[in-house]
């Protein structure tokens, strides 16, 4: 497997990622959209999520395609961001067809960055006007670290992110990972510099620093209370699958975040993933092109969960240090 072009979930033909944040609020939105509607599945493992529309997405709903994904910060506050998108597509005349109405499918999910320093004295959400602003934003090539969603992420230890990673199969295939981490556990090992997905790293994208020399064994303990820790991703190829096998896509996407973050999926988390296959491709294996997509799945998520980290930027009032500010000087 090697990255695609922009190493980013972009890379699957036809995906389209907008970014808007507020420095002020220390918060944003992040949305993911298509040129068409596209096939989508969920699976949560975290004990504390926040969701808008995922029960739709179960493999025997109604409504087969959707029209964007988004992930945003503002804990329950930051599902407004779904109107935004909404109004978005309905300007661009998308939606679920019903008679001559056309309805908008827009899930998401959040995560709580409501203590992280950031002006959350508002009146009227923010929120609806960032999900606009990240629809209209959205192209090919957009920003990662603090940005968007990621932009007031924090974790257990170092500032978190939005990231994103890509990888080409041998088949032709064509598999991406978008991800905020703002997660209890921890992206780094100990107090080293080194990533936990460092055996998945694709040349520096991360630093290059390699596996840490021996990891912690002491039991770790939390640094955040209940519901304020979230890891949210989704995951995207551009082979033609069903609901039910883009559903198993996001199960073995979990493996990615278990590789990256420690601990992961506590009841303290509101992990989730979800999965997007656009159908641009069709299966030419019914065995091992599922099977390589679970396992590309998981690694372009590891490799995404380390980026978002890795290209955090220290802003003022920061509650925690970036990677850079903490590590930079040790090269």
């Amino acid at each position: 497997m090697r990255p695609g072009p922009l190493n980013l979930i972009t890379d699957v033909p036809g995906l389209r990622v907008g970014n808007a944040h507020d420095p002020h609020l220390r918060s944003g939105t992040t949305v993911l959209t298509a040129d068409r509607p596209f096939v989508a599945a969920v699976h949560v493992m975290g004990g504390s999520p926040g969701t808008r529309e995922t029960d739709l997405l179960a493999p025997d709903r109604m409504v087969q395609e959707i029209d964007a994904i988004f992930l945003s910060g503002g804990s329950a506050f930051g599902l407004d961001a779904g109107q935004g998108v909404m109004a978005g597509l309905r300007a661009a005349g998308r939606g679920f067809a019903v008679g001559p109405v056309r309805v908008p499918i827009v899930p998401g999910a959040i995560v709580f960055d409501l203590l992280n320093g950031g002006d959350k004295d508002w009146g009227e959400s923010p929120y609806p006007a960032l999900g606009r602003r990240a629809f209209d934003a959205a192209a090919q090539a957009f920003a990662l670290g603090s940005s968007g969603a990621g932009f007031g992420a924090m974790t257990g230890f170092l500032k978190g992110g939005l990231g994103s990673a890509s990888c080409v199969l041998p088949s032709g295939l064509t598999v991406g990972a978008l991800v905020v981490v703002n997660a209890l556990g921890q992206a780094t090992v100990g107090e080293t510099p080194h990533f936990w997905a460092a055996p998945w790293e694709e040349g520096a994208e991360f630093g290059g620093l390699g596996p840490a020399p021996m990891a912690p064994q002491d039991a770790p303990l939390p640094r955040k209370r209940l519901g304020e820790a979230t890891t949210i991703a989704i995951v995207a190829t551009d082979a033609t699958l069903t609901k039910p096998q883009a559903q198993r896509m996001a199960v073995a996407a979990h493996d990615g975040m278990a590789r990256a973050l420690v601990p992961a999926h506590t009841p303290l988390d509101g992990d989730l993933v979800f999965s997007v296959a656009t159908g641009g491709k069709a299966l030419t294996d019914p065995l091992t092109d599922p099977f390589q997509l679970g396992h590309a799945a998981a690694t372009c998520l590891a490799r995404a969960i380390a980026r978002a980290v890795y290209l955090a930027r220290s802003e003022p009032g920061d509650l925690q240090p970036s990677w850079h500010s903490r590590f930079k000087a040790r090269g």
